[in-house]
């Protein structure tokens, strides 16, 4: 008798390997390739400058001090390292200060981790098409956001970070893909890297560390990809097996239905959303509901004696936490904080999340004022509203005023457009670029499925950045 479970999904690893090796440019929806020549420009702003902070920089002296062949560029440092090395920084800096792109349902944020893994990759062979790049990077979305979605909040409510899990899965497929593995190498490279996945979520509450989960699957999926390369194995039925298996330990409640559904079909990869805040996306439609009241009735913090705030489960224990200045990381994940800031400064970006700003007193005062609560009618909407929150304020003169915002601003029920994405690109990057090349980056990501050579993008993203 087997005293193991029984497999969740018999060959959905092999399935989703064949695919992923099978994908082809002319294969991908229009709409597909849109979506990803935006989020190659909303990664490499995260990127370019996520490097220059300081957790960044500390991934970046280590990997420098040790050496390595240098074929793979350090984005807006005029240096190359290995490609190991080169995606472990940048992916780090690609989710450094809470910017990068957003998949809802897999709570995967791919774009910092197959944005660099492609570049490196293309580098070291000494070049490569767009439609190359957009093909590989289509492929890891596709595939990671597939097994996030397998893993459902299960995985997030045991504590774990899909970025460092999750996106593992986003690394490998990108890199075998620029690697051209066929799929039996494919499976082996999935097979690999998801006994490298990890990321421990208590990481939000202050620690460095959550930016490199980032680098670490990037990594992970890098050496995967090489190493089935060379024939070497790894667990054939990684994702769907019972006993010791992807979904069945690092997630209660798996759905592996959701691995394989309308693959090829139904494309997960346009369903990415980017944020408009520099803070984590569960918080976003509380942060513009707050601003809706404020700009609408004419409130400042001064004028509040009360603000009500109820949201999913989910968001309730990503983010209601007490808040104490913990560092950079506990304030963008923390709605106290979020909140604060909205008041008096009306948006949460770069200069909100600066040191100088995290133990205000005038912050730390308003806080006091804040109040959330779990809303039972959008727990009962389900998963596919753990973003919405509904805003109460009360004024001192004894007023009250309400909003609710069901889908955030950046889902797929409420896009950025495209525009909005190099509006922020501009802002995020001009302390990274020239006003000269960030217009230039701009125009080739624009036309990044019709360059035949790469190069010059490459260049730009590699140099040094402005002192």
């Amino acid at each position: 008798m087997d005293s193991h479970p029984q497999s969740l999904l018999p060959g959905a690893t092999q399935q989703l390997a064949e695919f992923a090796a099978g994908v082809d440019y002319a294969m991908i929806p229009a709409e597909v390739i849109d979506r990803m020549k935006t989020s190659f420009l909303d990664s490499v702003g995260c990127c370019l400058f996520g490097a220059t902070l300081p957790w960044t920089q500390r991934v970046q002296a280590m990997i420098e001090e040790e050496g390595a062949r240098p074929v793979a560029s350090i984005f807006g440092a005029g240096k190359k390292t290995s490609v190991a090395g080169a995606v472990l920084i940048n992916s780090t800096a690609g989710h450094a200060f809470e910017l990068d792109d957003i998949h809802k349902e897999s709570i995967v944020h791919a774009g910092s981790i197959a944005t660099p893994v492609v570049v490196a990759l293309a580098e070291q062979a000494g070049g490569a098409s767009g439609k190359t790049l957009l093909t590989a990077m289509t492929t890891g979305y596709e595939i990671g956001t597939r097994v996030g979605n397998a893993a459902t909040m299960g995985l997030f409510f045991r504590g774990f970070h899909p970025q460092g899990t999750s996106g593992a899965f986003v690394a490998a497929a990108s890199a075998a893909k620029m690697l051209k593995l066929n799929a039996p190498r494919m499976q082996h490279a999935l097979g690999i890297v998801g006994s490298q996945a990890g990321g421990l979520m208590a990481a939000q509450e202050g620690a460095m560390v959550k930016r490199f989960h980032s680098g670490r699957a990037a990594q992970s999926g890098v050496y995967s990809a090489y190493l089935a390369q060379r024939d070497f194995t790894g667990i054939s039925d990684v994702l769907e097996a019972g006993y010791g298996g992807y979904l069945s330990s690092y997630s209660d409640k798996p759905n592996a239905s959701r691995l394989t559904e309308d693959l090829g079909t139904v494309w997960e990869t346009a369903k990415v959303g980017y944020k408009p805040h520099a803070c984590v996306t569960s918080i976003h439609s509380a942060l513009d509901a707050f601003a809706y009241l404020l700009n609408t009735h004419h409130l400042t913090p001064d004028d509040l004696v009360k603000v009500e705030i109820g949201m999913s489960p989910m968001t309730y224990t990503h983010c209601a936490w007490e808040y104490k200045a913990q560092g950079v990381t506990a304030a963008q994940m923390n709605l106290f904080y979020g909140i604060a800031v909205i008041g008096f400064d009306g948006m949460a970006f770069v200069a909100q999340y600066a040191e100088s700003r995290l133990a205000d007193p005038k912050i730390l005062d308003f806080i006091t004022r804040i109040h959330a609560r779990i809303d039972p009618e959008i727990e009962a909407m389900g998963a596919a509203y753990r973003h919405a929150a509904r805003v109460t304020v009360t004024t001192r003169d004894g007023r009250s005023f309400h909003h609710e915002i069901l889908n955030r601003r950046g889902s797929p029920e409420n896009p950025l457009a495209h525009d909005d994405v190099v509006y922020k690109f501009r802002n995020v990057v001009e302390s990274c670029l020239t006003a000269k090349n960030i217009d230039r980056v701009i125009a080739l990501i624009a036309q990044l499925d019709e360059l035949t050579d790469t190069s010059e993008l490459f260049t730009l993203l590699a140099a040094a950045r402005n002192s």
